[in-house]
């Protein structure tokens, strides 16, 4: 009974990036979801954002997207309807920030400052707290997760280009061995693909047994 309990209070974690074919999380001159996304998409996430989640990022992640955010709840923000919708949405939702240097108070509404540990932070978070925890941008702090083992999901849309001339922050670079078990795939609008993992971290590569 204790167990199950226990089990039932417990917060998933949920690794949640966008991608380019060539593992790249953005690229300089190119347009916010690299001008691909449409309205399937755009509709997944309106549906993602009714969830519960719990969004957790790094205090590069904050600056950026608070900024962002309250960018596109202002007149004449330059954004498109879509993005405006999407960015200014994020204040209602809970959210972290793991940093030593952003002070308090928030800007941001609905945020949390966590300035010890993030990986200690996130592993009482998850023995605590409920629903989903879901990581935003954050390439660093969402490596160190994984690598702690507390990963219990690993999810990617991927974007169909390709910019090796262009692209920043190459997202596997420091990464484990990881075994993935896929659990869900789809297309958007005919061109972008989701890919859901249940990841497992090894030693080293797998030893095959006999045929």
């Amino acid at each position: 009974m204790g167990e199950a309990t226990a089990e039932a209070l417990s917060a998933d974690l949920l690794v949640d990036l966008i991608i380019s074919l060539d593992g790249y999380a953005s690229a300089e001159g190119w347009p916010g979801w690299w001008g691909l996304e449409g309205p399937e998409y755009l509709a997944w996430l309106d549906e993602e954002a009714q969830k519960d989640y719990t969004l957790l990022m790094g205090a590069n992640t904050y600056r950026l997207m608070s900024g962002m955010s309250a960018e596109a709840a202002a007149l004449d923000s330059g954004f498109s309807e879509e993005e405006e919708a999407s960015l200014s949405g994020l204040a209602a939702v809970p959210k972290v920030v793991f940093s030593s240097t952003v002070q308090e108070p928030l800007a941001w509404p609905n945020t949390e400052l966590v300035s010890g540990d993030a990986v200690e932070a996130v592993r009482e978070m998850k023995r605590t707290r409920t629903g989903t925890l879901s990581t935003l941008g954050s390439l660093s702090l969402t490596r160190s997760l994984l690598t702690a083992g507390l990963v219990d999901r690993f999810r990617l849309v991927v974007f169909p280009v390709i910019t090796g001339k262009t692209g920043s922050e190459r997202i596997y670079d420091g990464y484990p061995d990881v075994a993935l078990e896929m659990v869900d795939s789809k297309t958007f609008d005919g061109r972008l693909q989701l890919l859901e993992y249940v990841p497992t971290l090894l030693d080293g590569p797998p030893v095959r047994g006999p045929q």
